[in-house]
C-alpha cells in the first residue's frame, strides 16, 4: 500500500525590505550557500537527491501514437454551437460564444459595436477606480480594423467560422500582431511580433477579434497575479484576493465578461489554477497536442498552450480551432487527430473516475466538501467511482520544481545584466534555478520516467483521475501587495499541490467551476486524463456544469447588453 507522502511547506512569507534583502543575499552574499541549504532541504531536495532511481531521464514527455495525420491546418471537425442546440441548458449567467453569434446574425449586435463596448470595459478594467490590471497591451486602432472586416464578412454572409467577431484575449507570453510580446517583464519584447504565433493565426484565420495582450506574473514563474511593472491582477470575485497566475490577466478578462474565452500558458499549473480561483474553464491539453512555436520559451519541457473560457462549450470550441500538428513544432507532430467523441453527452456512463482519498482531501474544509459533492453528482450522472492509489507524489513534486526551475534559470541566464529588472520574488527563484545542479536535473528527467510508468498502469483502471485543481481558494493579497512585490512558498504549495502531475508527465487536465466558499470566492475541480483523450475531461466538466449554479463576481461588464 502506498504512502501519501505530500508535505505541506512551512516557509516564511517575506514582503517589501525583507524580500529584497533576502533576494541580495540569495545571489551575492557569503550567506548564498547557507540559505541555499536551508531552502533545499526544506523543500525537500536534499532527500530527493538520495532518492534511488534506475529508470532513464524522458526529455520531453511525448506521446506516440500510430496513424499520425498529416494535415497540419486547423481541424475541420471542431464542434461549433450549431452542434449544441438541443444539448442540456448549461446554467451560466455569462455570454457564451454562442451568444455573440446569435447576436451577429440576428442583426442585434455587430462586431464593430461590441470592439467599441469592449474598448470602453478595457479602460475601466485597467484605470477605473477598481483597476482589474487585467491587459498589458490593448491597440484600440487594431481591435476596430478586426471588427470592420469581421463586420463586412458577416453582412456578406460569410463569416469564417462561429468564431467570426467573437473576442478573444491573448496571454502575453504568445506572439500576436502588432503587439511585442513582453512576459511581463519591462526588457523582453522590445519591438512588436514579426509574425503570429501558431495559435493565434489559427485564431484570427477562424475571425477570432483579439482584443489585446493579457498580464501575466513575471516569466510565469508564480502562480499569483503579481506583477510590479502592469498591475497586481485583481480576483474578480474578491478584490483583495489573488487571481492566481501565472494566465491571471486572461482569467479575470474571462471571469470579469471582458470577454468568452482566453489563450493562457501553464507550465506549472498557470492555466488551471488562475481559472480556479477566478471561476472559470481552463484546459491544459497533452504536451505537443497545441503548438507552442510562437510562444517565449520559458519552460520547454514542462509547457503548455491552452484554453480559459466561461464554459465547456467555449472551451471545446477554442481547443479544436488551436489544437493538431505544426510543422514549426516538431513535438505536435506525433499526435492523433482530436477527438470529440461524447464531449457535450448528459451522462457519464461507461467513465470509470479515478480517486486517491488521501490526496483529493488534502484540502480545506470549503474545498474538500464541494469536491465531494461534485463527485457524488458525477456519480449520478452514471460514471463508477474506483479508489486508486498514487505512489511518490512527493517525489513528483520535487521534480517538477526542479524541472520547471532549471529550465527558467537557463532560459533566463542570457539576461543577466538585467535580473535587477525582476521583482524579488523573481529573482529568488530564478537563483534557486541557478543553485541547481545537472545531476539535479536529470535526476529530476529520471523521476519524470518513473512518473510517466505509475500513471500508465493507474490508467489501466480507471478512465479519469479527478481531484480539488487547489487546496485553497483564492488567497488574500498581503497587506501592500498590489504595489509591493511578496513571496510565499508555503501558500505556493497548497495552489499547486494537485497541479504538478499534469505538467511533469504531459498528461491532460482540466480545471471546472464547482462551487464556491463562504465568502462567495470561486472553488474549481481538476480532472487528469490519458494521453490525447481530451474529450473525456470535456464530458466530466460538460456534466458538472449542467448541476453548478453559477454566480457572477463583483465586478463583470455586460458586453452584449
Amino acid at each position: 500500500m502506498a504512502d501519501y507522502n505530500l508535505k505541506s511547506l512551512k516557509l516564511p512569507r517575506l514582503t517589501g525590505l525583507k524580500l529584497r534583502l533576502f533576494a541580495a543575499a540569495l545571489a551575492k552574499s557569503v550567506l548564498r550557500p547557507l540559505l541555499m541549504r536551508h531552502l533545499f532541504r526544506k523543500a525537500g531536495l536534499l532527500q530527493f537527491r538520495q532518492w534511488i532511481l534506475e529508470e532513464p531521464p524522458t526529455y520531453y514527455p511525448v506521446y506516440i501514437t500510430e496513424n499520425i495525420p498529416v494535415d497540419s491546418t486547423v481541424n475541420t471537425q471542431a464542434p461549433n454551437p450549431e452542434q449544441t442546440r438541443n444539448a442540456p441548458s448549461v446554467k451560466v449567467p455569462f455570454s457564451l460564444i454562442r451568444n455573440y453569434t446569435d447576436a451577429y446574425r440576428s442583426g442585434k449586435k455587430t462586431p464593430e459595436l461590441v470592439a467599441e463596448k469592449i474598448l470602453e470595459a478595457v479602460e475601466i478594467a485597467c484605470r477605473g477606480e477598481t483597476p482589474l490590471n487585467v491587459f498589458i497591451a490593448c491597440d484600440p486602432e487594431d481591435v476596430r480594423r478586426q471588427a470592420r472586416q469581421s463586420s463586412h464578412r458577416i453582412l456578406a454572409g460569410k463569416a469564417l467560422s462561429a468564431l467570426d467577431g467573437v473576442p478573444v484575449a491573448i496571454k502575453d507570453e504568445v506572439d500576436q500582431v502588432p503587439y511585442p510580446t513582453t512576459g511581463g517583464t519591462t526588457f523582453l519584447g522590445r519591438n512588436p511580433a514579426r509574425y503570429d504565433a501558431t495559435v493565434v493565426a489559427r485564431l484570427r484565420d477562424a475571425g477570432a477579434l483579439l482584443i489585446g495582450k493579457t498580464n501575466m506574473h513575471e516569466i510565469g514563474i508564480n502562480p499569483n497575479g503579481f506583477n510590479e511593472h502592469y498591475g497586481t491582477v485583481i480576483n474578480p470575485y474578491g478584490l483583495a484576493h489573488e487571481s492566481g497566475g501565472s494566465s491571471s490577466g486572461s482569467s479575470a478578462a474571462v471571469a470579469a465578461g471582458l470577454c468568452p474565452v482566453a489563450i493562457g500558458a501553464d507550465g506549472g499549473g498557470s492555466i488551471r489554477i488562475p481559472a480556479a480561483l477566478c471561476g472559470v474553464v481552463g484546459l491544459k491539453p497533452t504536451f505537443g497536442r497545441i503548438s507552442e512555436y510562437g510562444a517565449l520559451p520559458l519552460c520547454w519541457s514542462v509547457a503548455h498552450l491552452g484554453p480559459i473560457g466561461i464554459s465547456t462549450e467555449d472551451v471545446a470550441l477554442i481547443y479544436a480551432i488551436i489544437a493538431g500538428p505544426d510543422p514549426k513544432d516538431q513535438n505536435s507532430g506525433v499526435q492523433p487527430e482530436t477527438a470529440f467523441d461524447n464531449w457535450n453527452s448528459a451522462d457519464l456512463d461507461g467513465l470509470t473516475l479515478g480517486v486517491y482519498p488521501e490526496w483529493f482531501e488534502n484540502a480545506s474544509p470549503p474545498v474538500t466538501a464541494a469536491c465531494t459533492a461534485m463527485l457524488e453528482r458525477l456519480q449520478d450522472c452514471g460514471a463508477r467511482i474506483r479508489e486508486i492509489e498514487i505512489p511518490e507524489l512527493e517525489q513528483m513534486r520535487i521534480a517538477h520544481g526542479v524541472i520547471i526551475l532549471a529550465e527558467m534559470a537557463a532560459n533566463m541566464s542570457r539576461f543577466l545584466r538585467k535580473r535587477h529588472n525582476f521583482a524579488s520574488s523573481v529573482r529568488v527563484n530564478l537563483e534557486l534555478g541557478r543553485a541547481l545542479t545537472s545531476p539535479d536535473y536529470i535526476h529530476a528527467l529520471r523521476m519524470r520516467t518513473r512518473a510517466i510508468n505509475i500513471f500508465t498502469e493507474i490508467f489501466q483502471k480507471v478512465d479519469i483521475i479527478l481531484t480539488p485543481t487547489t487546496a485553497i481558494t483564492a488567497p488574500s493579497i498581503p497587506l501592500g501587495g498590489l504595489q509591493c512585490d511578496w513571496s510565499d512558498l508555503s501558500t505556493v504549495t497548497e495552489l499547486m499541490r494537485f497541479i504538478f502531475p499534469g505538467n511533469l508527465t504531459g498528461l491532460p487536465a482540466i480545471s471546472f467551476p464547482v462551487g464556491y466558499d463562504a465568502g462567495d470566492l470561486p472553488i474549481g475541480m481538476q480532472a487528469i486524463g490519458r494521453s490525447w483523450e481530451e474529450h473525456h475531461l470535456l464530458r466530466i466538466a460538460y456534466n458538472a456544469e449542467q448541476v453548478v449554479a453559477r454566480k457572477k463576481p463583483q465586478i463583470f461588464f455586460e458586453i452584449l447588453d
